[in-house]
């Protein structure tokens, strides 16, 4: 049985690691204030980022989720490792030698799983690494010489061989101290007639890492004919590895990923290779798997996801290529990121066009050019005969939905008419009318595309956020309702008229529930303040269910109860709400002060009696100055 960690090393390994460099790890963080940074947190999917980390502290917390910690937390909860496994693999990052009570410390047997699989890989990409420069591995030093890389490319990339023999790793790793089990179960080895042997044989060797560098599978490239394997040989799901869950060179790209707000997606191991040579630091590649909703959590907590991030998709101008763009598509719009497709002239792929044309034309090749949603629009049209009214109708069907996700309003509606263009239907209107009838739609009922036969459907629920908070039933005679409900129709209407001081405003300044919900999809939405384009379609994604999401539209489009709507009639709606609330603080404070009475703490009813008084003056200036007060 494992001895238990010495208590001071536990202490020593928390204080040595410091916690926002083994956060900065997995997602991107800013500045957020006060000493603290922030980002998208990695337990929770969100729009703009509640996750917050103290250096100075050392702990973490989201304000979404709740989850929080310390480094030892942060780690256990991310890698889903026990706190053993924590603290050793954090003590190994330190340098720290672990002392374990209750007996010795025996590094084979009192070593998580996860620590021993991690432990195997790294093993066997230091063996296969040498075994690259074997007079066997002469046929894999030429594969990767006639695509252009060297020995220092190869090292770089940790590229190595494993020999063409039935247990040559198998047999190394046993005399390293791995069992047979920890062979099998990481994947490095499968079961033979005569016990286990090495999975990969004779093949070109890539170790993949995860976001924390740390080796969790291989990609192995056949090379001779008489290999019937497959062409790409990856390594098979393992308590470590799950295809849909890595991104090779992702360990390398990460820093300029989150630096240049870009990402790179090409296809496989020499495109990276190939990109990362030519200059283009950005690029990764998945793992014998489609790019699906997995990869784009892990990019988008390195992008921080905001409005101005790129990530550009590089694939053949095959079939499978175009096929892979469209399957791309799909998971486009879970991305705040601008999506864009590049295709190498000649349908080469980077590899291929870096050996032709050089590292200029990898570089050239990366710069944004078409939106992935008009690649995926032109590949869909193109299907259909538009010279029938029949096969225009049948192509609008299938395009109209694509052009429907699109987040920003005026985006869609160019796009809507460039679609009209492209199926040759004269009226536009009736082409933009209809995308706004899917879109609304897809809004309202969760809807995620269409099916064969051309109905809407439902491919996965909506995450649900908390329902509005609970309270009596709306009055609308209620004059501090009916002023919080003019506050919240400029707030979505005429936001430049009230921001920023709206964003100021807590959600408990609005006393009907269902206000107050919608206070709070604004704030979740990214505030009032220097609202974009696209500001109502945010605060309505922001809403917790469809009776939010019905009253967000219902404030978007009701009339304003004003002949004048300009700052000195949104300024009495904040000075309004904001008195009110006061008011009902200084009630509370009053309140507070009786039942401390003439006995009570000198020093609680000290601190009552000057928030009183800071309450009564700021009433006052409202009073009398207005919103020059707020």
């Amino acid at each position: 049985m494992a001895g238990r960690i010495n208590d001071d090393d536990v202490k020593a390994v928390r204080d040595a690691v410091p916690i926002d460099a083994v956060v900065s790890e997995y997602l991107q963080l800013r500045n957020a204030g006060g000493g603290n940074l922030k980002g998208l947190c990695p337990f929770h999917d969100e729009k703009s980022p509640s996750f917050q980390v103290s250096p100075s502290k050392g702990l973490f917390h989201c304000f979404g989720c709740q989850e929080g910690g310390d480094t030892i937390a942060f780690v256990m909860k991310i890698d889903h490792l026990s706190f053993s496994e924590t603290v050793e693999r954090l003590a190994a990052k330190a340098g720290i030698t672990l002392r374990y009570e209750e007996g010795g410390y025996n590094p084979g047997h009192q070593r998580g799983e996860r620590i021993r699989l991690i432990e195997a890989h790294q093993v066997a990409a230091r063996y296969y690494a040498d075994q690259l420069g074997s007079v066997e591995a002469e046929i894999g030093r030429k594969f990767l010489a006639e695509r252009g890389f060297d020995q220092a490319a190869a090292e770089h990339f940790g590229v190595g061989y494993s020999p063409a023999g039935w247990d040559h790793l198998t047999r190394f790793l046993r005399g390293k101290g791995f069992s047979d089990k920890e062979l099998i179960l990481s994947g490095l080895s499968q079961d033979g007639r005569r016990g286990p042997i090495d999975r990969f044989r004779g093949r070109l060797m890539w170790p993949i890492k995860d976001v924390g560098g740390e080796i969790v599978g291989f990609g192995a490239r056949k090379l001779r004919d008489d290999d019937n394997g497959p062409k790409y040989l990856n390594t098979p799901e393992t308590p470590i590895y799950k295809k849909s869950q890595v991104l090779y060179g992702i360990d390398l790209a990460k820093k300029e990923i989150a630096k240049s707000s870009r990402a790179v997606v090409v296809e496989g191991y020499t495109d990276v290779m190939a990109c990362h040579l030519a200059g283009v630091t950005t690029a990764i590649a998945t793992c014998g798997t489609a790019f699906g909703g997995d990869h784009v959590k892990i990019l988008r907590r390195l992008l921080m996801d905001n409005g101005s991030a790129r990530v550009i998709f590089t694939f053949d101008g095959d079939a499978a290529g175009q096929k892979a763009a469209l399957r791309a598509f799909e998971d486009d719009q879970k991305f705040a990121a601008e999506t864009y497709i590049a295709v190498a002239p000649e349908g080469m792929d980077p590899c291929d066009l870096r050996l032709a044309k050089g590292d200029e034309a990898v570089a050239d090749l990366v710069e944004p050019r078409t939106p992935l949603f008009e690649f995926a629009l032109r590949q869909i049209v193109r299907r259909y005969d538009l010279e029938t009214p029949a096969g225009r109708a049948a192509a609008l069907d299938e395009a109209a939905p694509i052009v429907a996700k699109l987040k920003n309003l005026a985006v869609r509606h160019g796009v809507a008419v460039q679609l009209a263009g492209m199926l040759g239907i004269m009226d536009e209107r009736f082409v933009v009318q209809r995308v706004s009838q899917i879109a609304h739609w897809q809004r309202d009922r969760g809807g995620r595309g269409r099916t064969d036969d051309h109905r809407p459907r439902r491919e996965t629920p909506p995450i649900q956020a908390p329902v509005a908070p609970p309270g009596p039933a709306l009055n609308l005679r209620s004059p501090a309702h009916r002023t919080e409900r003019e506050l919240l129709k400029l707030a979505l209407q005429r936001p430049e008229l009230v921001s920023p001081a709206f964003d100021a405003y807590g959600v408990d300044e609005f006393t009907a529930p269902p206000y107050a919900a919608v206070r709070q999809c604004v704030q979740d939405a990214g505030g009032a303040t220097g609202a974009p384009a696209d500001y109502l379609d945010a605060v309505r994604a922001a809403a917790p269910n469809d009776t939010v999401r019905a009253l967000v539209t219902e404030l978007a489009v009701e009339t304003i109860f004003a002949k004048t709507v300009d700052e000195a009639y949104a300024g009495d709606q904040l000075v309004t709400v904001r008195l009110r609330a006061v008011d009902r603080r200084l009630r509370e404070v009053q309140g507070a002060l009786a039942r401390l009475g003439p006995n009570g703490d000198p020093e609680k009813t000290a601190a009552v009696q000057n928030e009183l008084w800071v309450l009564t003056q700021y009433g006052q200036s409202l009073r009398n100055n207005g919103a020059a007060a707020l």
